[in-house]
């Protein structure tokens, strides 16, 4: 019994003589606290997030209805025709996907395919006709530059779907110069071929766009003005109601 009230004692002068935490060091003590808080947390959501690709939708068939594009089931683009160029959207997929078109308001797809849509990248779901089959399709999934092109350079792929048209040669022809001294920057691009990106220096061009071999214009753009670091994709088709010019130019931003 002593013994048990000596201890209480004791005790109750350690209570009386511990010095009280002074305001900087209780900041200091909270501060941690929370720190060490939010550093769970963190790690918590690191481990769950699935960083999301990038997609967009490039209409270019000439024979398909109004479309509804998908992918997992969930609509990412709709009510599209020929010659539509979708922002990009997100998209969390996980492995392959499946990637559908279908009719507007249709449940039964035209055209379907599975592809890996990379986390973290850029991708273009890709219609077009077969044109070994009346009535059927393509659905080809684009990988896109994501980054910007370097400094003082400008990068443009080109999607020649011209089918009428047939292969092309493409030139950017400097403001000042002619199309006669201009090298074409893309030559014999076969209908229904993709080009690489191909870089060059940054400066205002005419797109110019002719048959193979020919150097006479049958396509050429307003002057388009290039800063540096622009990322772009061309839709070359053909036109449906005039002959002259034969075909037109669709041009997207991928980067900037």
């Amino acid at each position: 019994m002593t013994a048990h009230r000596n201890l209480h004692i004791e005790n109750s002068r350690r209570s009386r003589n511990a010095r009280p935490l002074s305001l900087p060091a209780l900041a200091a003590t909270v501060l941690l606290s929370l720190a060490a808080a939010v550093s769970l947390t963190a790690c918590q959501n690191v481990a769950t997030y699935v960083e999301p690709s990038l997609v967009r939708v490039i209409d270019a068939s000439y024979s398909a209805p109004a479309i509804d594009v998908s992918v997992e089931n969930q609509q990412l683009a709709a009510n599209l025709g020929l010659g539509s160029i979708t922002a990009y959207g997100t998209v969390t997929a996980e492995g392959a996907a499946t990637v559908s078109v279908a009719p507007v308001g249709s449940t039964s797809a035209l055209v379907s395919t599975t592809a890996s849509l990379l986390a973290g990248q850029q991708h273009t779901v890709f219609l077009t006709d077969n044109g070994a089959t009346p009535a059927s399709y393509n659905l080809t999934i684009l990988t896109d530059q994501l980054t910007p092109a370097p400094n003082g350079q400008s990068a443009f792929r080109f999607l020649n779907q011209a089918l009428k048209a047939g292969a092309v040669d493409v030139y950017l022809v400097p403001s000042g110069a002619t199309l006669a001294n201009t090298v074409p920057i893309v030559t014999n691009l076969a209908a229904g071929a993709v080009s690489a990106y191909i870089s060059f220096p940054s400066q205002s061009v005419t797109m110019v766009i002719t048959p193979t071999g020919v150097t006479t214009s049958k396509y050429s753009s307003p002057v388009i003005a290039l800063y540096g670091g622009e990322v772009r994709t061309v839709l070359i088709l053909d036109t449906k109601l005039t002959t002259n010019p034969p075909v037109n130019a669709i041009l997207t931003d991928d980067a900037d």
